[in-house]
């Protein structure tokens, strides 16, 4: 795994530059972020491009802000999925893919953000690169967490290959590759489990 830049700074949002993150998240996930420009970010926002500059300073401003808004809201959504399966382990590992499912249907018809970014922006020194890893990293430390309370002593192989499935699950998604593949995953996830 290559060096990660060091945490990217935020900016405090204004009701213009929500609307800009807004349409900035919109098109980046559309689009792509190379092939969207602030000019049609600041013109879908309805703000002038002075606007985009003096509230993010760059376009990789942007960028940051939508990776990393993104990112706090699945981890929002997935929290409220795993309170709600309450204590039992192997239910919260499934309760990850459900959550999964539903976020893939309701935000994510192309496939993961962070995986769509990270084909973009691969290079460590850009400062959203942090955040696509983070993210991911962050995942395979949660599935480690449900793994050790499932199987302490193959918890870090039950992890990493829990974490394939989502991955992979979430990589066939966008790729429409078949039928619901996040299900499937799921139930491969529930074959392994103690």
């Amino acid at each position: 795994m290559g060096t990660t830049a060091p945490h990217p700074r935020r900016i405090t949002m204004t009701p213009a530059a929500r609307r800009a993150l807004e349409a900035a998240a919109r098109l980046f996930y559309e689009r792509g972020i190379h092939a969207v420009g602030v000019d049609l970010i600041a013109a879908e926002a309805g703000v002038t491009k002075k606007t985009l500059y003096d509230r993010f300073g760059s376009k990789e401003q942007i960028v940051v802000e939508y990776l990393a808004d993104r990112d706090e809201r699945w981890r929002a959504f997935l929290a409220e999925r795993l309170d709600a399966a309450g204590p039992d382990p192997r239910e919260r590992v499934l309760a990850v893919f459900d959550a999964t499912r539903a976020w893939a249907e309701e935000s994510s018809p192309k496939g993961c953000s962070m995986v769509n970014a990270h084909a973009e922006i691969s290079d460590p020194a850009h400062p959203a690169h942090s955040i696509i890893t983070g993210q991911k990293q962050w995942m395979l430390a949660l599935f480690a967490r449900l793994a050790a309370d499932l199987a302490p002593e193959r918890a870090d192989s039950l992890a990493r290959t829990l974490m394939l499935l989502h991955e992979g699950a979430l990589v066939a998604h966008g790729l429409a590759v078949f039928p619901d593949p996040v299900t499937h995953a799921r139930e491969q996830a529930r074959a392994l489990l103690p």
